[in-house]
């Protein structure tokens, strides 16, 4: 039995010269929760080449939506980038990953932190209903290095507030700071130093960290989720790790494209 579906690219995006998104159809028969990632590809020489991507769209969505880089001499991406409509992509049936709002323990702040297309995991999560029904706050914090790099700001701060079903707990609940590190910007700086100089918590008008309020979700480079993750351990957090639910969860499954 074939381990991937074919889907149709019915919409691609180029938000600059290193960032793309992909929407493709969607097979009825996938299923996956809000914050995984599934292997996505194409097929080269009668072989499928894959790598993983987060699903920035919402389960309850009729389509999938990718969201990458630009590699140009990256085996997958340089051809990804290059994909049109009507085109195929290959889709693994069987999602998986880390990144699930239920695996930290219960608290009233929930930190989506995340570095350039780290981002997109989060897409799809701060589209699930049951994410503000379970946080007092939802903080979706973006770090990229240029300001064209903050992509789906009209997502965020307009369209999701607009929505029929949720909308209104949207604009109760979900705080979007986006920083840069290289162009000027309203917030400069990385996500770690924003975090220890108590920028962050005061930019956005919410306590200095703590155990018992605040949960953690990261994605992003390697280096970033070193970084992040020796920062919230020196503050007294625990990492989720086999089964046993604490204050972060850690995306660590993806690899250069």
């Amino acid at each position: 039995m074939a381990q991937t579906h074919t889907e149709k690219v019915i919409e691609v995006h180029h938000w600059s010269d290193t960032l793309f998104t992909i929407k493709t159809t969607r097979d009825p028969n996938l299923r996956f929760r809000n914050g995984e990632f599934t292997m996505v590809g194409v097929e080269v020489d009668g072989k499928p080449l894959m790598r993983a991507y987060s699903i920035a769209s919402s389960n309850y969505e009729d389509h999938l939506e990718f969201y990458s880089i630009k590699v140009q001499d990256g085996p997958l991406t340089s051809q990804l980038q290059h994909i049109q409509i009507g085109d195929q992509l290959l889709v693994s049936k069987k999602p998986t990953g880390s990144l699930l709002w239920d695996h930290v323990k219960p608290g009233k702040h929930l930190y989506l932190l995340g570095t350039g297309t780290g981002l997109a995991p989060f897409l799809s999560i701060i589209k699930d209903p049951d994410v503000y029904e379970n946080f007092e706050k939802v903080i979706l914090v973006h770090g990229c290095r240029r300001v064209e790099e903050l992509t789906y700001q009209t997502l965020i701060t307009k369209e999701l507030g607009e929505n029929e079903y949720f909308g209104n707990m949207v604009k109760d609940k979900l705080i979007y700071y986006p920083a840069t590190t290289r162009d000027n910007f309203i917030t400069q700086g990385r996500i770690t130093t924003l975090i220890e100089t108590g920028r962050m918590t005061s930019d956005i008008g919410l306590p200095d960290f703590k155990i018992e309020d605040d949960r953690f979700m990261l994605c992003g480079s390697p280096a970033m989720l070193s970084s992040i993750s020796e920062l919230l351990n020196s503050k007294g957090f625990k990492e989720t790790r086999k089964g046993e639910f604490n204050e972060y969860v850690v995306e660590r499954s993806f690899v250069a494209t």
